[in-house]
């Protein structure tokens, strides 16, 4: 056979093409299995810049009141934004805390009522005197101001060691909701931590699972005050013990009923099902890299941390300004 119609082979293929090849494969297999591991283990970087980083989905959803829902309301040029939440708000209720810092941002006035230590949803499902801390749920909180009884908040104030339980039970009911423009809804990872129930498939306003206290809340509050514009701020990312006591990200614990991220995903889709904006502070703010720089402990947030939650909630908020 001439040399001209010999037929091609692999064997004709010098060995280092082969090589080669195979360790492009091995390459791009490696490198989408990292990629991988690490948007698991939520390691995106922090989003500082104007254009933000593409590394990096934020899961900010926008709803605007429609002008049915606004009619009616006189709106003065006062901007008031009243915020209900636990810890995230308390803990730092000072001039570095979010809502001082979006107030001094926008120059808008802000009520701070937050609980310390409350969660979205109750521990139990008919209220007791030996856990009066369900007297400052969400869903009780807000049962209060559509109801104006405040009696149970102010009874079982007097018996925590807080005093801030008194104080903000106080201003909560004399709190003119007709001034009120917008409410924030800013509660950190204490239903996690304290393992509330995620959901219950049977009864969507279950008030002792997150989910359903926080679909029974907003429910009502858009129907006392239709003219108020409703935002959910995420709670950001925390750290948890595992079954062997060890500390690591919330993302990776299960007490049994999900994972951080579960909590995350109800908040995202009761707010989208209520139409109310949603702001994620989950993705692009605090991860196992940075939380050094960002956690004072395995919960609680510093005082950067505030600024860049306040700085991200006026950016989607209030674009133009007030």
């Amino acid at each position: 056979m001439s040399r001209d119609n010999k037929k091609f082979s692999f064997e004709d293929i010098p060995g280092w093409v082969h090589l080669v090849f195979i360790g492009i494969i091995v390459l791009v297999i490696a490198f989408s299995i990292f990629k991988l591991v690490r948007w698991n283990m939520g390691t995106a970087e922090l989003d500082t810049s104007d254009t933000g980083s593409l590394e990096v989905e934020v899961l900010d959803q926008v709803f605007l009141l429609t002008d049915d829902k606004k009619a009616g309301h006189e709106y003065d040029d006062e901007e008031t934004i009243l915020f209900l939440g636990n810890d995230a708000l308390t803990y730092d209720a000072s001039e570095t805390g979010v809502a001082n810092q979006i107030g001094s941002k926008l120059g808008a006035t802000v009520i701070n009522c937050g609980f310390p230590g409350s969660t979205v949803a109750n521990k139990n499902t008919e209220f007791s005197d030996d856990y009066k801390l369900d007297a400052y749920s969400f869903v009780n909180v807000v049962n209060s101001m559509v109801s104006g009884d405040f009696s149970r908040m102010e009874e079982c104030a007097s018996s925590m060691d807080d005093y801030a339980y008194t104080s903000t039970s106080w201003e909560l009911n004399n709190v003119d909701m007709n001034k009120i423009d917008t409410i924030v809804i800013y509660y950190n990872a204490q239903d996690y931590l304290n393992m509330r129930v995620g959901m219950n498939p049977d009864n969507e306003y279950d008030p002792v699972t997150y989910r359903g206290a926080l679909n029974s809340g907003i429910k009502a509050l858009q129907e006392k005050y239709p003219y108020i514009r409703i935002v959910c701020l995420s709670f950001t990312m925390c750290y948890a013990y595992d079954s062997n006591g060890q500390i690591v990200s919330g993302d990776r614990v299960d007490f049994g009923n999900g994972k951080l991220t579960t909590y995350l995903q109800f908040m995202i889709d009761v707010s989208g099902e209520r139409g109310v904006t949603f702001i994620d502070d989950y993705y692009g703010t605090i991860h196992e890299d940075n939380s050094t720089e960002w956690l004072l402990d395995n919960i609680h947030v510093n005082a950067a941390c505030n600024e860049h939650v306040a700085q991200h909630f006026v950016n989607v908020i209030y674009p133009d300004g007030i």
